[in-house]
């Protein structure tokens, strides 16, 4: 297994534990998914069947509009000239996590703006690591990591060939272990941020903006993949 693989592998875990936190964060403190997008789906179509038009409504469709805008912005970054795409995209998230946890101190509340700001941060986080090799994975969302695995793990179980194989260490089951560890990283931020935000406040941001601070000060340099239609099809399997 090459390094550069390693490191991309356990990168996609740093920042499924962030947006873990960051989703954990939104969910206490605005009632609003901040990465989860089908779970504020979900909260848009019942409150619209119920009636029920109120704020709450206003800021799950905010956190939609500026996730995707997140994703168009990313995507479009990414097919870019622009160098240093990732590390662009984690210091653009640092500083908006920087600024929340400012204006927190001084009393200046803005719930609408800090839903749009991190939703957005999310969506273009996304597109900043979309694949490992030829797998692809989901940082912001684990619906489909965790179809994968009980995919892999059947096919493990029935000793399906492995395509795109780079050599016997590379199975099915290790496949699965792999993508159980983006989603063990995405609970272990959401368990964190749900231990620190009740005591903490805005102050249980500053772990993920430390996080993506020294991302993006001592990350890869080399820029995010190009993606085509079908690869960034695939990021939003699951979602």
């Amino acid at each position: 297994m090459a390094y550069s693989e390693e490191i991309e592998e356990w990168l996609a875990v740093a920042l499924a534990m962030i947006a873990g936190s960051l989703d954990a964060y939104g969910m206490i403190t605005y009632r609003t998914y901040l990465s989860f997008m089908s779970g504020n789906t979900t909260q848009a179509g019942y409150q619209i069947g119920q009636g029920r038009f109120g704020p709450a409504l206003y800021s799950v469709l905010l956190a939609i509009v500026f996730f995707v805008g997140g994703s168009f912005a990313g995507a479009l970054l990414a097919h870019s000239s622009v160098g240093r795409i990732r590390r662009l995209v984690f210091g653009m998230i640092a500083i908006s996590l920087a600024v929340i946890i400012g204006f927190a101190q001084i009393g200046f509340s803005f719930h609408w703006g800090s839903i749009a700001v991190i939703s957005f941060a999310m969506g273009a986080m996304n597109t900043a690591l979309s694949r490992v090799e030829d797998k692809s994975v989901s940082l912001t969302f684990v619906t489909g990591t965790l179809s994968r695995v009980g995919i892999e793990l059947a096919l493990a179980m029935r000793r399906a060939s492995v395509p795109g194989s780079r050599g016997a260490w590379d199975t099915h089951a290790l496949r699965a272990l792999k993508l159980a560890a983006i989603w063990a990283g995405f609970l272990s931020g959401a368990l964190l941020s749900g231990a620190a935000t009740p005591r903490f406040g805005a102050w249980a941001l500053l772990f993920p903006m430390l996080a993506m601070s020294a991302l993006a000060a001592f990350g890869s340099s080399s820029s995010a993949q190009p993606q085509s239609g079908e690869e960034f099809k695939e990021i939003s399997e699951g979602q």
